[in-house]
């Protein structure tokens, strides 16, 4: 009796034991499902989005001007700093002026000397006229005259010439801005002989507002640009790289060449950019963006959402069964802030667009639409690459 005790005991223990065990694995399963993943979609669609070409370029100032000593003498005056902006119009420099001021007073000296022979002249001509008339003086004293005025009346013009001639020297003793701009280093000291022989360079001046930023495209690019683009002078922005931000100045394309560079197999095109912070100096290497179109419709997506392996490139979307799909995908154009999607995705395909890292086929996800916020149309607005006119035209819609 008592062993039979002992063997019910013991089967009574195993099941309670077997009991728990089936109850540690269940709650271990349990365990191991995880929620879905919350990640951020974009819904995509087929849309026209503005095209814009990028280029290497380098900035030129749109005026350059040498300012020289046209007149010789010593240097007694400079009137602005080094690098500093100036106006048109602006003293820069005083040459010694006392040489140039006796000799525009002496002009003008001989001038009222010859006006008062002239006067003189006219005198005698006018008391001999009746005289001769009536036969009381000789014809040949008249006419002695006659010419002696005229020809002070010709000295007289030549005294003007004279006069203009001494001032405009005298003009160039004070050298002026002929160009608003920024001011280069002086390079003359007061008390230095200026104009000896060679008319000195004092300085230059630089225009900066606006300024040109020149680009090379090869001649496949401006054939693409002139098939395609719906502007003659059509929208251009440059940008710089800077130490902690990158700077955008917007502008117009205003020059085109009208050779080939038949070492390069390129033309040379210009933006001009106002300038009017001088924020931009000439000599520095840009990046000029051409618009190129915005009619043409395309499925765009940012670039950072695209992997690419053995198979090729290929993206997360988020299928009907809420879990991430891995989509092969082939692209066409892009730049930094859109690449287009020619095969793979079909209007209103959800992209995911984070949390990217851990994605794989058949995941579980919880998507949260963005796209009013991370879309392309998001893109193109928070970037200033919507074209004024296509931007009006969407916010009235």
């Amino acid at each position: 009796m008592i062993h039979t005790k002992k063997i019910l005991g013991t089967i009574l223990l195993s099941s309670i034991m077997m009991f728990s065990a089936c109850s540690e694995e269940k709650k271990a399963v349990v365990a191991k499902v995880a929620p879905p993943l919350s990640v951020n979609t974009i819904t995509i669609k087929k849309a026209p989005v503005p095209i814009w070409k990028q280029f290497t370029g380098m900035t030129k100032s749109s005026a350059d001007q040498e300012i020289r000593a046209r007149v010789p003498g010593i240097l007694k005056k400079i009137y602005f700093k080094d690098g500093a902006f100036v106006k048109k119009g602006q003293k820069l420099f005083m040459i010694e002026q006392d040489q140039y001021i006796a000799a525009r007073d002496s002009a003008k000296a001989k001038k009222a000397q010859d006006e008062a022979s002239l006067r003189l002249a006219q005198a005698d001509v006018n008391r001999y006229a009746p005289l001769v008339k009536e036969g009381l003086a000789p014809r040949a004293t008249l006419e002695q005259y006659q010419a002696q005025e005229s020809a002070l009346k010709a000295a007289i013009l030549g005294d003007d010439a004279g006069i203009r001639t001494a001032e405009l020297q005298l003009s160039y003793t004070m050298v002026r801005a002929p160009i608003s701009g920024k001011v280069s280093a002086r390079r003359v000291d007061i008390g230095n002989l200026v104009g000896q022989g060679e008319s000195t360079l004092l300085t230059t001046i630089m225009n900066i507002d606006p300024m040109y930023a020149y680009f090379s495209p090869s001649q496949n690019d401006v054939r693409l640009f002139e098939k395609y683009s719906d502007k003659k002078n059509p929208l251009a922005y440059i940008t710089i790289n800077g130490a902690t931000e990158q700077l955008r100045f917007d502008g117009r394309v205003d020059f085109s060449d009208n050779t080939v560079d038949p070492m390069t197999s390129t033309i040379s095109m210009r933006a001009i950019i106002p300038n009017p912070k001088g924020a931009v100096l000439p000599g520095t290497f840009v990046y000029v963006n051409l618009f190129i179109n915005d009619k043409y419709e395309f499925i765009m997506v940012p670039p950072e959402v695209i992997f690419t392996d053995q198979l090729g490139k290929f993206l997360y979307i988020v299928d009907k069964d809420n879990k991430a799909k891995r989509i092969n995908i082939k692209t066409g154009y892009s730049t930094r802030f859109y690449a287009s999607v020619s095969k793979g995705l079909s209007s209103g395909d959800r992209v995911i667009v984070s949390s990217l890292v851990k994605l794989k086929p058949g995941l579980s996800v919880k998507a949260n639409d963005v796209t009013k916020t991370n879309g392309i149309d998001a893109i193109l607005e928070n970037n200033n690459l919507i074209p004024q006119k296509h931007k009006k035209s969407t916010e009235t819609k």
